[in-house]
């Protein structure tokens, strides 16, 4: 760990991630001799016949390709209270519920120590690479629309929430990140005591940002929706906003829950009459440009907006650009509910051009080639991280040493079909924004969101865009 001091160390995340890149075969190697000796005595392990082995090749002569699916009754014993080694060594503390944006349906996933150590490991890497290119001063804070999600208890004992929510509330989480993370401008009852009141959580959001205005020095949300529907909101409540800062009081009717309006209320104290008033008068200009800008004008020392844009958060990122102005836009790491994946470690590139780098000591990687032949129901032979090519649709688009960089082209059990035509969600995307800017930008409207579906009713068939 790459602290000196108590301090954080980029240049020597960096130089580690260096060394770990360059001899990503034998790290994958490694990690994956790791991952089979910690788990070797686990139930699924123990009937497939390694027998105590962890080389790759007795791994994928012994150990076959599943899906989520076939690892649902292992997941559903554990949800129910089994606490023996079923799935792995280390405990199972909490169940994460997967976003559904792979199947349009939510997973059961599981959620330990040791899933939390290795998403703060990417992040950590991605700062370093981030905080060289955007420098932060340790003394700022971040202004973050995070929300936490509901949570509820599985016949087992366990906590069932999203994967966000169980990381954020890890009991681990805040002194790993306290190195590489700005403080929150919100309190955490914002954060966690609303949870089926998003409202709520964003207005809050939005005041405690106001109230330092100065010291936000990022603005963060972990999907590129929840910036654009944070700033139309602003739109909507600033004056709102701009009363409660006058009066000091929170406002009754926006922020009910007894344990937020707690935590929040002594922030507007003493009221702030001029404050109010310079963000009235910021308001009121931002109005008259359709709020273009509005990030580094109520908040003049962010460095950049950081947040997952790519795949399906892709469409947002001309209105999430329209109110960031001049300041950079930085695509988050590349992860799923089942865990992190690949680290942005060229944070300047547009979150368009976003690439990946795989980080080999995090997992074991295999990749299934998108061939003609495999999509038309062959078995695709896997390969390893280091096997990978280039341009044969495995979403790889170059190399950062000897690791594959990576970039979301799209999820195929999301894909749009009728007959033998296929449109992935870039397919749709790219439809949709030539439509619009065909129809609507001669009466200045936009697009601001939408949703896609295949009409085979009538012949032929076609796709409706809503």
């Amino acid at each position: 760990m790459a602290e000196k001091e108590g301090k954080f160390d980029g240049e020597e995340v960096i130089a580690e991630f260096e060394m770990l890149t360059r001899d990503a075969a034998a790290v994958q190697r490694e990690t994956l001799r790791r991952i089979l000796a910690e788990n070797d005595t686990v139930e699924y392990l123990q009937g497939l016949g390694l027998s105590g082995r962890t080389d790759p090749e007795s791994f994928r002569a012994c150990v076959p390709l599943v899906t989520h699916q076939d690892l649902e009754p292992y997941i559903a014993r554990i949800a129910d209270g089994d606490t023996s080694a079923i799935l792995t060594a280390k405990p199972i503390t909490s169940i994460s519920l997967s976003s559904g944006t792979t199947q349009g349906k939510r997973k059961y996933l599981l959620f330990n120590d040791e899933l939390c150590k290795l998403t703060v490991h990417v992040y950590r890497t991605s700062f370093a690479y981030r905080n060289r290119a955007f420098p932060v001063d340790g003394g700022g804070k971040a202004l973050e629309f995070i929300y936490g999600s509901r949570r509820f208890t599985s016949k087992g004992g366990l906590t069932v929430t999203t994967a966000t929510t169980n990381l954020y509330r890890h009991e681990d989480f805040k002194p790993m990140t306290r190195g590489i993370k700005l403080p929150c401008c919100s309190p955490d009852e914002a954060i966690f005591a609303a949870p089926d009141d998003f409202a709520q959580s964003l207005y809050c959001h939005l005041l405690c940002g106001l109230l330092v205005a100065g010291e936000v020095q990022t603005v963060f949300a972990m999907f590129g929706h929840n910036l654009v529907l944070a700033f139309q909101t602003l739109e909507r409540v600033w004056e709102e906003l701009c009363h409660d800062i006058r009066h000091g009081v929170l406002s009754p009717t926006r922020v009910t829950t007894p344990e937020v309006r707690e935590a929040v209320s002594p922030l507007l104290s003493p009221a702030n009459p001029a404050l109010a008033d310079e963000v009235a008068r910021k308001c009121a200009e931002l109005m008259s440009d359709n709020w273009y800008g509005v990030v580094p004008a109520l908040w003049p020392n962010a460095k950049y907006v950081h947040s997952i844009m790519t795949g399906s958060m892709e469409h947002y990122i001309r209105k999430i650009r329209h109110h960031a102005g001049h300041l950079p836009l930085v695509a988050m790491d590349y992860g799923a509910s089942e865990g992190m994946i690949g680290a942005n470690v060229e944070p300047a590139a547009p979150p368009e051009c976003a690439a990946f780098v795989v980080i080999p000591d995090i997992a074991y990687f295999e990749f299934i080639p998108l061939t003609t032949k495999a999509r038309d129901g062959a078995q695709a032979e896997p390969v390893g991280l280091t096997d990978v090519a280039v341009g044969e649709h495995y979403e790889v688009t170059g190399f950062y040493n000897a690791t594959p960089k990576l970039r979301f082209v799209s999820r195929g059990s999301l894909t749009l079909s009728i007959n033998v035509d296929v449109d992935t969600e870039h397919d749709v995307q790219t439809a949709v924004d030539s439509a619009a800017n065909k129809v609507l930008a001669a009466e200045k409207l936009e697009v601001v969101d939408y949703t896609s579906h295949a009409d085979v009713s009538s012949d032929p068939g076609h796709y409706v865009q809503r």
